[in-house]
């Protein structure tokens, strides 16, 4: 009886906040559909999410009578991956939110239209790993503030930013016509206790050495951004007035592709010339072929900005691998897109499109037979280095036989460990370069 009467004033409560004049299920039902679209009735909508929270929490205990209910399910999500755990917590994607959901690993199966091929050379790579919890990083600028966290939900070292700032990259970039970018990034609540989304910009800027102002910054250039209610969407611009003309913006509509906060989003991007694509996790959003007419814009800064988020694994490459002539003719291919987390051997489902195009190569050779070599940083005690890279040698072979049907015994696996590195391991970007995975032609 007392849960009943406490349902009725909070119901009470909710219709005095908007102003439902007794219209309760069909106003409720509209506001709740409605609130994210306009950023005034912010607070209105924060009293109606918390009331519908009441509701649906007592509600739940009337018909159960398990008082001890909801403190059992938040023990429970607290318990996490015990593997993800990073200890020394420094901060979290919000602090007090512990019980944020990790995602569930994704089957490779699943990216099976996934054809993003990830650069060759490696020109810029950064998770962070050289800074300290707590610290800005050091190969970054920012008119605001930003620092390198960890969390208790996501391995690594990430870039944390709150604000109406942006940060970038500090030093000029070198683009070439073909390239890719990728990062992994976390939507977070930001300064109201609410997810404000965030924006990235790719551009060519007018000094390379400051902060680029405006709502069209620099000469030029794309922008991605993830509105504050998670729904993506894209825009060009150009100051060039050959080129302003050529200006064009979209969104990806449906809940499918909305972000979340507190939740982990692999961001891809491929630039051929004037075509752009973006992915986000195994769809493709966009397909701009003619996002950058040819002669407007030579871009040389990454930057993101208004918004909250979490960051890291940004890499930028360049080149298209030629993998079958690497593999045919010279007999050796080197390939840094196939993707592992941290201290694991489990392939990542965006290693679906260098895997396909591997796995085509073998198959109209039925012939050739090939040794998978695993390698890794120098991070971490040898013997244990050495293990892991067997692992993910013999995790792409199975890859390879269970996902795209190549015979077992063409396959041969193992690993070097760190005992071969390409370059030294000074640095994010030549660790790097030396994880990877090599295909030598038997």
């Amino acid at each position: 009886m007392k849960t009943l009467i406490k349902l009725f004033a909070v119901v009470i409560l909710i219709c005095s906040t908007t102003g439902l004049d007794g219209q309760i299920k069909i106003d409720l039902k509209r506001k709740i559909n409605t609130q994210l679209n306009n950023r005034a009735n912010q607070r209105t909508d924060q009293a109606i999410n918390k009331g519908l929270d009441g509701v649906e929490k007592g509600a739940k205990d009337a018909v159960k009578g398990d008082k001890n209910k909801d403190q059992n399910q938040k023990g429970q999500q607290n318990k996490g991956d015990s593997q993800d755990q990073e200890p020394g917590t420094k901060d979290e994607p919000d602090k007090g939110d512990k019980s944020a959901p990790q995602q569930e690993q994704t089957s490779l199966e699943s990216y099976s239209k996934y054809d993003f091929i990830p650069g060759e050379k490696v020109i810029f790579y950064e998770d962070f790993s050289q800074d300290a919890v707590g610290d800005f990083p050091a190969l970054w600028n920012t008119n605001g503030s930003a620092e390198v966290v960890t969390t208790n939900l996501f391995p690594g070292h990430w870039m944390k930013f709150i604000g109406r700032e942006a940060v970038w990259t500090d030093a000029v970039l070198k683009l070439p016509d073909n390239y890719t970018i990728e990062y992994d990034v976390v939507p977070i609540k930001g300064e109201e206790n609410n997810m404000t989304g965030y924006s990235m910009r790719l551009f060519q800027c007018n000094n390379a050495k400051a902060f680029d102002a405006g709502s069209a910054p620099g000469k030029g250039g794309f922008i991605f951004i993830v509105e504050y209610y998670g729904t993506p969407r894209y825009g060009t611009w150009f100051l060039n007035s050959e080129c302003s003309q050529s200006s064009i913006s979209g969104s990806k509509d449906g809940d499918a592709f909305k972000q979340k906060v507190d939740q982990k989003y692999h961001i891809a991007i491929w630039v051929q010339k004037s075509r752009i694509r973006l992915y986000q996790e195994q769809a493709k959003m966009f397909d701009l072929p003619k996002a950058f007419p040819a002669g407007c814009l030579n871009m040389d800064r990454l930057r993101f900005e208004y918004g909250a988020y979490m960051i890291t694994n940004i890499r930028i490459a360049v080149g298209a691998p030629d993998m079958r002539n690497k593999l045919l003719t010279e007999g050796k291919l080197v390939s840094y897109g196939i993707y592992f987390d941290v201290n694991k051997d489990v392939v990542k489902p965006e290693s679906y499109g260098t895997l396909k195009e591997i796995a085509a190569v073998l198959t109209e050779n039925p012939d050739v037979k090939v040794k998978i070599v695993g390698h890794t940083d120098s991070d971490g005690a040898d013997a244990a280095n050495l293990e892991l890279s067997k692992k993910r040698g013999a995790a792409v072979k199975n890859e390879l036989v269970k996902t795209f049907g190549i015979d077992a015994s063409r396959l041969e696996s193992d690993g070097m460990g760190e005992t071969q590195p390409v370059a030294t391991n000074d640095s994010p970007a030549n660790k790097a370069l030396n994880r990877r995975v090599e295909f030598i032609k038997l």
